[in-house]
């Protein structure tokens, strides 16, 4: 699903618009992901990781903080408390619109407002972080001593950190020197992830560990072995975003099934019929069809590929799981179709896409529109592919009888 707009009120006034990165289905929870300092929404950390943990079915809200700003004009000075106070604003809103957030993800500065701010959230259940600084005062030996200097002497001075412009007030650096992020982390009281890279040269690994050994259990460790600070590596990012989704499942509400399955399938076999290198036979019950591949692979194109037939999978569900809601609201829905396809994408984590194109015929208004897809959205099949499966496999002794329904 593509990212959605999502505007909400600071503590201070400002309008905010955040990124709303949405699973394909029905979410397993909804999350808030922290920037670090010199970072914003859209860096390729921020972008990576929610966008992972989206497919892996965790909705995730990410946003600029006050004082992040733009590449172009110096942004204006940055607050930690107003940091802390944004996650704080967010999580609000996100439980007003439906979506409470049970899990923060920070990274590096983010983290630390990241611990600050879950003190003040108790809906919030775990806090994960990336490479995150055990002490907020950390920031400042991104700064240049003469413009610390500079600062301190005239209030507050324009500077440069990681090629980016930022107007620096002295209250700013009084005020993350006041932060005892060690001891916040240990009165917490929440689950713990901490994940850092052992060569990490911006927050190094000691950071990680003073944090460790404060937190009370649940915490847990990770390492992200060879990633930079920032992540610039899309499989180390995939790589965090999945170790966060996998430890979060215990932290998030249980997952139920919200559009039943209409009949347990039978089992289906597949047999070679000696027609060309890949031509098989489907059989399950009284029904036969063929699967193939195409001529360009070695085969016949005399069926549908393993693919195809995971894809017809999802179109037919999604259509059937939309014709018994529409039936069962009444709406007048004339037909229904679904066009699935099946593509691998590069660097991405799982790198199967199946992309589902929808048309409804007949005279439904808007609400009904979205209210069916939306159902279709859901449907079975979908929830399968999103969450993920337990395949099992054995081997048959050769007399042994076929499987039950399975000529």
């Amino acid at each position: 699903m593509p990212g959605l707009d999502f505007l909400f009120d600071a503590e201070d006034g400002r309008r905010v618009m955040g990124r709303l990165e949405t699973p394909g289905a029905t979410p397993r929870g909804w999350a808030i992901f922290a920037h670090c300092f010199t970072c914003g929404k859209d860096s390729l950390a921020a972008a990576r990781v929610t966008r992972a943990l989206a497919r892996a079915g965790i909705g995730v809200l990410r946003f600029d903080f006050a004082g992040s700003g733009g590449r172009g004009a110096a942004s204006e000075s940055p607050m930690f408390g107003a940091n802390v106070g944004d996650l704080v604003a967010a999580a609000r809103a996100m439980t007003r619109a439906g979506m409470p957030p049970a899990l923060l993800v920070g990274h590096s500065f983010g983290g630390t407002a990241a611990f600050i701010a879950a003190g003040e959230l108790p809906e919030i259940k775990a806090v994960a972080t990336i490479a995150a600084p055990a002490d907020a005062a950390h920031v400042l030996s991104q700064f240049a001593p003469e413009d610390l200097e500079r600062i301190m002497a005239e209030g507050e001075a324009e500077v440069a950190i990681a090629g980016r412009p930022f107007t620096i007030r002295r209250s700013f650096l009084a005020e993350v020197q006041e932060q005892d992020v060690e001891a916040k982390v240990g009165t917490l009281g929440r689950a713990l992830l901490i994940m850092h890279a052992p060569l990490d040269t911006v927050v190094g690994i000691d950071h990680a560990s003073r944090l460790f050994l404060a937190a009370r259990h649940p915490k847990s460790f990770v390492s992200l072995d060879q990633a930079d600070h920032l992540l610039t590596r899309i499989e180390d990012a995939n790589y965090a975003a999945g170790m966060i989704a996998a430890w979060a499942s215990r932290y998030l509400p249980p997952l139920v099934a919200d559009v039943p399955q209409v009949e347990v399938a039978q089992g289906v076999s597949a047999s070679e019929t000696g027609a060309g290198a890949l031509q098989l036979e489907i059989r399950s019950g009284d029904h036969r069809l063929l699967a193939d591949e195409p001529v360009s692979v070695g085969g016949l194109g005399s069926g549908l590929s393993p693919y195809e037939l995971v894809a017809a999978g999802l179109a037919a569900c999604t259509v059937m799981t939309m014709r018994l809601y529409a039936n069962r609201k009444g709406f007048p829905l004339a037909r229904a179709h679904a066009v699935v396809e099946h593509s691998k994408m590069s660097g991405m984590e799982p790198a199967d896409r199946f992309t589902r194109t929808i048309r409804l015929e007949g005279p439904l208004d808007a609400d009904q529109r979205e209210k069916i897809v939306a159902i279709g959205d859901r449907c079975p099949v979908d929830l399968t592919l999103m969450r993920g499966s337990d395949v099992q496999t054995r081997l048959a002794e050769a007399a042994e009888a076929p499987l039950e329904g399975v000529e």
